[in-house]
């Protein structure tokens, strides 16, 4: 087992910016190339045999394929996808209003990438009303006595009295009500949550716990444990990244000086883990020279949150994460991503949803396939790349 070391990475070749409209050109045709199949109805979360099929709007992910026609449409303009964009929207009023599979916490990866985006970019008022519900939801599972947003399950059982770190990306969806409604009780939960979630996910190394545990009874922070990741005392790769991402949008919001000095500690650890070609195996513990499999979506996560930290810098630091992130996506996009259509309908391959190991407690499904957030945080830092982006978070 080997990582690359920094000095190494920082003389890794960066995407340019004829790659960068090539490969969002590419990535753009695929998902218009999938509107005949996917209006109607959403990609799975993971492909399977490198395609993905046709579900219903259930789960956690089906916001990511919407938020692909969104960054499609940005980068088009085709008239196809503004309309599946909004026929996509419609199902996610529909599913709030009925209370579909809405107990989560992730109503954000659900409705910023599609609701929020559709409102900013068109207006629509489905959009605007569908996210401000799924807003109401939201804070609905914020916990008083420990101040943190519950993941999983239901809010009176003592094995789901906790938060996970990938509901940092959650918290814009708040943010965003706020500004809409003009009301701060969105901002204010945010705000409460971000900062228990990086006073207790962050350890003293800067790798992350993938999920926290508080004492129901008090509130008071009991113990880290991981899900998906290798082993609890490891570091999950996607967990990794939605820190780095996560603390991005924590600053973007709040700027407290000390998420910076996190950003880079965190973003620091990410990096120090790497192998040679820069896309991480799906838990940092695993390295070059390890038969384990790659987690390509972490990359474009962590690629993302270097972009949006980066606006929020002094000059030296900002080319410098600007430039890492430059180097990752080079990797993704040469080596990662789908070139041929025959191969797959998503846009990144060697991505992994939940791998099981002796030491976790998850199902083994989606595992070296496309991921559908993996697809789209590729479109999004590519998306970035190439302009002045309105973010969606």
């Amino acid at each position: 087992m080997s990582w690359i070391s920094l000095e190494r990475l920082e003389k890794k070749p960066e995407i340019t910016g004829n790659e960068v409209e090539a490969a969002l050109g590419f990535a753009t045709g695929q998902v218009i190339r999938n509107l005949p199949r996917f209006t109607d109805r959403f990609q799975k979360a993971y492909s399977e045999n490198g395609f993905y099929e046709p579900t219903e709007n259930v789960d956690w992910t089906p916001g990511f394929w919407t938020g692909e026609i969104w960054l499609a449409y940005e980068y088009a303009g085709d008239q196809a996808l503004k309309r599946a964009g909004e026929v996509q929207m419609e199902s996610f009023l529909k599913r709030i209003e009925t209370r579909s599979d809405v107990e989560t916490h992730d109503l954000g990866f659900m409705y910023s990438p599609s609701c929020v985006a559709g409102y900013k970019l068109t207006g629509s008022p489905v959009g605007r009303r569908a996210a401000l519900m799924a807003a109401d939801e939201l804070i609905t599972r914020f916990h008083e006595k420990g101040q943190f947003i519950q993941a999983w399950g239901p809010l009176n059982a003592t094995d789901n009295y906790r938060l996970i770190i990938d509901c940092l990306l959650n918290l814009p969806l708040l943010y965003w009500a706020t500004e809409e409604t003009g009301d701060g009780k969105y901002r204010d939960i945010a705000e409460r949550h971000i900062h228990t979630a990086l006073g207790n996910v962050i350890r003293e190394d800067f790798s992350t716990w993938h999920t926290f545990f508080f004492n129901m009874e008090t509130g008071a922070p009991d113990h880290g444990a991981t899900c998906q990741g290798y082993r609890d005392g490891s570091a999950w790769a996607r967990g990794q990244a939605w820190g780095v991402y996560g603390t991005a949008v924590g600053y973007k919001y709040t700027k407290r000086a000390e998420y910076i000095d996190i950003f880079k500690g965190v973003t620091r650890y990410f990096l120090e883990h790497l192998p040679e070609d820069l896309v991480p195996f799906w838990d940092l513990e695993f390295g070059d020279g390890d038969d384990q499999p790659r987690d390509s979506s972490s990359a474009s996560i962590a690629a993302c949150g270097m972009l949006e930290m980066a606006k929020y810098m002094e000059p030296d630091d900002r080319d410098y994460y600007t430039g890492i992130a430059k180097k990752l996506m080079k990797s993704v996009a040469d080596h990662y991503a789908v070139k041929d259509p025959a191969v797959s309908n998503g846009q990144v391959l060697h991505s992994t949803y939940s791998n099981h190991s002796p030491y976790n407690t998850c199902n083994h499904y989606g595992v070296d396939e496309c991921n559908i957030w993996g697809d789209y945080f590729y479109m999004e830092a590519l998306t970035r790349l190439h302009k002045d982006w309105q973010v969606y978070w």
